[in-house]
């Protein structure tokens, strides 16, 4: 007899339970994915979007399992015939599944450009299903629910793959691009012109150019009200939302557009423009990650109120149809997948009526069709306004330090429409082992629970990491030991050691472990104050007050820093010893001179000092964190200006931690703060001459040129320090938001948002970007025939 390793009874219990146990996982799948997905545009948590991500990707693997299965078990004999309908009667309900929720259609934006895959396994499954059901004529007790839910298990498959297909970025920029225009017919008004001439009579050509920018207001500032309510945030984000979307795919604007946008978000308050901001990005993320543009339309209203009704009606002969024949544990079954699938359409139907999508359809309904619409938006508005309202961002007051207090976005969970944090990480911090400070939001219920459960899941994650590394350091020792004390042969034990070392290491980092630990342990995720939003919104307020011709919008978008060291009243007066560590220097390398130097700045400020109120101190230690972390954490969102930037960042990194072991930075007591030794440390060290007429440029380190900036800010600009590199920091923020790759943008809408994509989507709408390059329209040509 052949060895079988499996038992028997497991066997048995496999063969009996495997279809069973994958039906009730794929309908968990599914409720996981439509009560879970929208939280991974609220929330960046790695607990949470790793759940997302798991669900996502075994909820086509499971309901696909599971299907052929059911077409397996169709050929057996030991299933009595009645069950095996029951069994064929699953499979529409595993096409349901395969269709998805309406929460979720793609996990990445990469997923949206495998329509075509779906399409193809639309085809298939529909064919397995059918085949399946085919098995069963011609006595099937369960016919017309089988076709019903067939029928409503096509639908959801349909609606999905179509989702996928237009969210893929070439179909989302080819359905916001206008019909070609070839303008004014120039070779029929010089064919005319040339006759005139021939004919001898005396002929001119009159241009009449059409209006200039500034008399070319499609809507006046007056025309929009000052104090938007919760419904006209919605109707004007959506309204912002149809013209802008095609900033996603790099389109371009008119003046006419921009004009527009910057009337609108010029008379807003912070708070205005912060709420229609979101909201925009909102319909930005359901667009290219959700059912939601398939769903909200007329044809899709009435497919969902078909494949609704076909699962009713399905429950309903079910229910009036007699069990016998079947076994008692598979009706049970059955029933849960009934309810189940009735209870996710009713909870999608729920999100659709509450949607911020319904609320503009409706205002376009009651713009539309003024008797009608009238009367329906005044019966629905005031429900959904109630709803509305608890989208409202809301704050809550901190105690930062000492008697500094501010209030930050801590809206709960449930009802926000983004992370609201911003993340920090120190690149002093890290090389001398000491994590970054966190601004903590006051804890609900719901952020206790994904506290603790993220504390219990990374808990031994953290220890075994810690195991492997005390094994490296262990390695390390050992070899270097045996290569003192034992001569040649322990030299040879000593490079076993070492390759045996190399080859754990390797697989250590190649799993990604490091970069896990790395990212739990030095980069905090920090409550955005509300202060420091305001703070950027005015200064690209005063921007936009200066961009009224596309030119000064190009140099100011390009501006990296020089823009506010030329601003007279700062009274910097174009220092040139401040501007060289903008202007000579690349752009990552100007976030690294600029991060370092501010924490020098920070961390050595005298005790008078940090017992004032400073804002611009502390916002810029948050954007100088913040920068560092896009650069050294987020490459992708960089990549479009990072330049050499990792390699800068881990030569820097290299030359700090060779430095503080150098000085003994471990020896220093408990009761000292670190962070302030360290940075005493490094501007105690000469910079009379400039490092690389020492070092050369191999090494691409910046420390010591931080240092220099740090002294030369500390010496020139002691009183205002802190609102010239608070200034600073803002314009290497915006600068980024408009270099970087707009669909990097769409990426992190997914992953709790970023604020850099905030600030990009705010710049765009007050005018200062590249995407306006439509300066003038058709000129009017006028033929004259006379004197």
């Amino acid at each position: 007899m052949a060895f079988n390793p499996i038992p028997e009874k497991v066997q048995k219990v496999w063969d009996e339970w495997n279809l069973r146990g994958f039906i009730i996982l794929s309908l968990s799948l599914q409720a996981i994915l439509i009560l879970f997905a929208p939280f991974r545009k609220r929330t960046s948590n790695m607990f949470m979007i790793f759940l997302v991500w798991s669900a996502y990707l075994l909820a086509d693997w499971a309901a696909a399992f599971a299907v052929g299965l059911i077409s397996n078990s169709q050929g057996k004999d030991s299933q009595p015939d009645d069950n095996k309908n029951l069994l064929a009667f699953w499979a529409p309900f595993l096409l349901v599944h395969l269709g998805g929720p309406d929460t979720i259609t793609a996990f990445a934006l990469e997923d949206n450009a495998l329509w075509l895959r779906h399409l193809i396994g639309l085809l298939f499954q529909v064919f397995a299903a059918f085949y399946v059901f085919l098995q069963t004529l011609p006595d099937n007790k369960l016919l017309l629910p089988t076709i019903l839910m067939l029928l409503a298990g096509i639908v959801k498959y349909a609606e999905r793959t179509r989702a996928l297909y237009l969210a893929s970025l070439d179909k989302y920029k080819q359905s916001m691009l206008k019909e070609p225009d070839p303008g004014p017919n120039y070779a029929k008004l010089m064919d005319e012109y040339a006759s005139k001439m021939e004919a001898k009579l005396p002929t001119r050509i009159d241009m009449i150019a059409e209006p200039k920018k500034d008399s070319v207001k499609t809507t006046a500032i007056d025309d929009f009200p000052r104090d938007l309510n919760v419904i006209d945030s919605v109707k004007y984000a959506y309204q912002f939302y149809e013209i802008f979307r095609g900033l996603i795919v790099d389109l371009i604007f008119s003046f006419r557009e921009r004009n527009d946008s910057r009337s609108f978000f010029q008379s807003r308050t912070a708070d205005d423009a912060y709420k229609v901001v979101l909201i925009e990005l909102n319909f930005m993320y359901e667009a290219l990650y959700t059912k939601v543009v398939v769903v909200h339309s007329l044809v899709g209203y009435i497919f969902r109120f078909f494949a609704l009704g076909n699962v009713i009606a399905a429950l309903i002969i079910f229910i009036r149809l007699g069990k016998g024949g079947f076994h008692r544990f598979d009706v049970r079954i059955t029933f849960t997948l009934l309810i189940g699938a009735v209870a996710l359409d009713l909870i999608a139907m729920f999100m659709v009526f509450f949607s911020d999508w319904n609320v503009a359809n409706i205002k376009n309904l009651a713009k539309r069709y003024r008797s009608v619409g009238g009367y329906v938006d005044r019966g629905l508005s005031p429900i959904l306004s109630s709803f509305l309202k608890r989208k409202i961002p809301r704050t809550s007051t901190i105690t930062l330090r000492a008697d500094i207090k501010y209030d930050v976005f801590n809206t709960p969970v449930l009802c926000r429409r983004w992370a609201e944090l911003i993340s920090a990480h120190d690149l002093i911090g890290y090389c001398i082992k000491e994590k970054p400070r966190k601004i903590c939001k006051p804890m609900g219920c719901f952020r206790w629970m994904v506290h603790i459960i993220g504390i219990v899941i990374y808990s031994p994650f953290l220890v075994v990491v810690k195991l492997l590394q005390r094994f490296k350091w262990f390695f390390e020792k050992l070899g270097q030991c045996c290569c003192r004390q034992m001569g040649f042969i322990g030299f040879l034990y000593a490079k076993s050691i070492w390759l045996f070392e190399g080859i754990f290491m390797f697989v250590f980092d190649n799993l990604g472990l490091t970069e896990i630990y790395e990212e739990i342990t030095y980069v905090s995720k920090n409550a955005l104050p509300k202060d420091l939003w305001e703070y950027i919104f005015n200064q690209l307020i005063k921007k936009a007050s200066l961009a009224d011709d596309p030119e000064t919008a190009r140099i100011i978008c390009e501006a990296k820093g020089e823009w506010v060291l030329q601003d007279s009243s700062l009274g910097i007066n174009h220092d040139e010893g401040l501007m060289q560590y903008i202007k000579n220097v690349e752009y990552d390398q100007s976030i690294l001179l600029w991060h370092i130097a501010t924490d020098l700045c920070y961390y050595t400020e005298d005790e008078d000092s940090l017992n004032k109120t400073n804002d611009e101190r502390e916002f810029s230690k948050i954007l100088s964190d913040y920068m560092l972390y896009l650069l050294a954490r987020q490459p992708k969102m960089m990549s479009a200006v990072a330049g050499i930037g990792q390699i800068r960042y881990r030569d820097t990194i290299a030359e700090a931690e060779k430095f503080f072991n150098r000085r003994g930075i471990d020896d220093v007591k408990p009761e000292e703060k670190k962070m302030k030794r360290a940075c005493e440390m490094v501007l105690k060290v000469n910079t009379d001459v400039e490092p690389i007429a020492v070092k050369g440029d191999r090494s691409k380190s910046v420390l010591f040129d931080a240092c220099m900036l740090a002294k030369e800010l500390i010496k020139k600009q002691k009183e205002n320090k802190w609102e010239v590199m608070c200034r600073v920091w803002v314009e290497l923020l915006s600068y980024a938001a408009s270099h970087c790759r707009a669909d990097a943008h769409a990426q992190v809408l997914s992953k709790g948002g970023e604020l850099i994509t905030v600030v990009w989507l705010l710049m765009a709408h007050l005018g200062i970007g590249k995407q306006f390059q439509i300066n003038r329209g058709h000129a009017r040509a006028k033929l004259l025939v006379g004197k």
